[in-house]
């Protein structure tokens, strides 16, 4: 098996020992045959050929053999400088590749071995003890095809991976919510991983909407689902994990890598969200910072931060007070110049009128069905008006691909490094409003199902909103603040709530209501009365003549 000696370790006085060196590049490889314990089998019989005993293993796993600077070639150069007297290492790889895969490396790394005092041997090839020109040539053309073999490997993986992006497919591992399936016609595609594909759906589409107001409370939301992984110790999410999400046009089905100099393309993948979607997000991540909720904000107090204390306009807070056999909950005011500073209302009564403020805001059912229907209708009437919407959407791209052929053609006429990069800065944010119009286009093909059940959700809510907040859950509750009340409400400890502002649906259903408005009767509008004479009279409505009274 093995034919070649280039010294005779028995006949030496010198005390020989084997030492072995082991490297793969990627960790998958140490699952196939080129991986660390086939290496390792190979070493030790080599050394068993050489008559030698192996006292020391050093591996490096996941290491390019680029670098000089590896964990383990540390620890195995320290090892030989502390040879025994008398004991000379000889150090075994099991070819140059796994020595190193750069010309200069390769050879930094067999100097710092000599200089400790070791030798260098191989069952794939000859490293001689005393070097010459020869032995030098020899060994540097093996090295140099070492160093060849990784760039053209390289440089293959690099192509692939370029024109699989450029045909809108993912090369790199599945992001989060996604996983690698086989699919005939595609090769590897990104399909959806549920449960955690609809997580990340509703996280990032109430992050857009303003369902949560900042990255903290999309933060808080994904820590809620147990599902949700890439935790810490503590079992909290990074708040810069949060950022990669949100910030990762994957999940607006598209593809990107700077790298390789991939703009952004349409991928083939399913998309979580719409583009339109994921531009809203990056708009709301670059406004001025939000003051994130507390942390402690939970199921106990759902209104605090919402209302305010009606004699100084600022947030009431919560807090529990210990009574003599249980807690009781409070809201206060913690305005020190204010008249209602730490007086508390307890979180029965606030609430409990809060939610009958929420019955009042329940329209009648005559109207709901009134109203449902010229909804319904208008629903209809925006299909029919389909068409001249979608013409007018093919107009504004080919508006878009004008005014980028144009901006294209300045850019090769000028030279200046700076206007180039102001036209590319500006092609880009065209292309990516031309991509938004595209997805519209190409999404409106007309409603998928009637009218009634895609807006069914949407009027359950509004036919009485107070029974989502019954449901008890806290982000459900928060929800309902937002989607009713535009702006907090101010409670006054005496009178309760003042009357609130609420959003338009709710109101448009509320101010129409039909509680105390009758037809008007059909009999004159006011009771007669004895007016002057005057020649303005004639200019008068008539009024009808008092009824005749017998002996009046």
């Amino acid at each position: 098996m093995f034919e070649h000696k280039t010294i005779d370790y028995q006949g030496s006085s010198t005390r020989y020992e084997a030492v072995l060196y082991l490297r793969v590049s990627d960790l998958k490889q140490k699952h196939k045959g080129s991986g660390l314990q086939s290496q390792e089998t190979r070493g030790r019989e080599y050394a068993r050929f050489l008559g030698l005993p192996v006292v020391e293993t050093f591996h490096d796993e996941g290491v390019s053999g680029k670098l000089f600077d590896r964990p383990d070639v540390k620890r195995m150069l320290a090892f030989l400088k502390k040879a025994p007297s008398g004991v000379r290492y000889v150090v075994i790889v099991d070819d140059i590749s796994r020595l190193a895969r750069d010309y200069r490396v390769h050879f930094d790394l067999r100097d710092a071995i000599e200089n400790a005092g070791a030798l260098l041997e191989s069952p794939s090839t000859v490293f001689k003890a005393v070097r010459d020109a020869d032995s030098n040539y020899t060994e540097g053309i093996q090295a140099l095809g070492a160093q060849h073999f990784r760039e053209k490997n390289a440089e293959t993986t690099r192509n692939r991976k370029w024109a699989r992006l450029k045909g809108g497919y993912w090369p790199y591992k599945a992001p989060l919510g996604y996983k690698m399936k086989r699919v005939e016609g595609h090769g590897n595609l990104l399909v959806r991983d549920e449960p955690m594909a609809s997580i990340l759906q509703e996280g990032f589409e109430g992050y857009a909407s303003g369902r949560f107001a900042s990255q903290s409370e999309l933060k808080r939301f994904f820590e809620s689902r147990p599902e949700f992984p890439s935790r810490t110790p503590d079992g909290s999410i990074r708040l810069q994990k949060v950022t990669d999400l949100i910030t990762h046009p994957i999940y607006a089905g598209k593809v990107f890598c700077k790298s390789l100099n991939v703009p952004l393309t349409k991928g083939q993948h399913e998309g979580l969200i719409s583009l339109e979607t994921f531009e809203r997000m990056q708009q709301r991540r670059n406004r001025s910072a939000v003051a994130p909720a507390r942390k402690d904000l939970n199921l106990d107090f759902p209104l605090r931060g919402f209302v305010t204390c009606d004699d100084c306009g600022k947030p009431l807070r919560s807090c529990w007070s210990k009574g003599a056999y249980r807690h009781y909950a409070y809201y206060l005011c913690h305005t020190k110049s204010c008249p209602s500073y730490g007086k508390s209302i307890r979180k029965e009564k606030i609430e409990g009128q809060f939610v009958e403020l929420l019955r009042g805001l329940r329209p009648s059912r005559v109207l709901f069905d009134l109203v449902k229907d010229m909804f319904i209708d208008a629903w209809d009437q925006r299909g029919k008006q389909a068409a001249s919407i979608k013409a007018g959407w093919t107009r504004e791209i080919t508006g878009l691909e004008r005014q980028i052929d144009g901006l294209l053609d300045r850019m090769v006429d000028t030279s200046a490094p700076r206007a180039i990069q102001a036209f590319e800065r500006k092609v880009d944010k065209l292309e990516r409003e031309k991509m938004i119009l595209e997805e519209k286009l190409a999404n409106s093909g007309g409603p998928k199902r009637p009218a009634r059940d895609m807006i069914e959700l949407s009027l359950r809510f509004l036919s009485n909103p107070c029974k989502l907040w019954e449901s008890e859950r806290f982000d459900l509750q928060r929800l309902v603040l937002k989607l009713v009340f535009p702006e907090p409400l101010a409670y006054c400890r005496n009178e309760g709530y003042r009357t609130p502002k609420t959003t338009l649906p709710i109101k448009a259903l509320t101010d129409i209501s039909d509680d105390g408005c009758k037809m008007v009767r059909p009999r004159r509008l006011e009771l007669p009365r004895e007016l002057p004479h005057s020649d303005l009279n004639a200019a008068r409505l008539p009024i009808p003549p008092r009824p005749h009274c017998p002996g009046g």
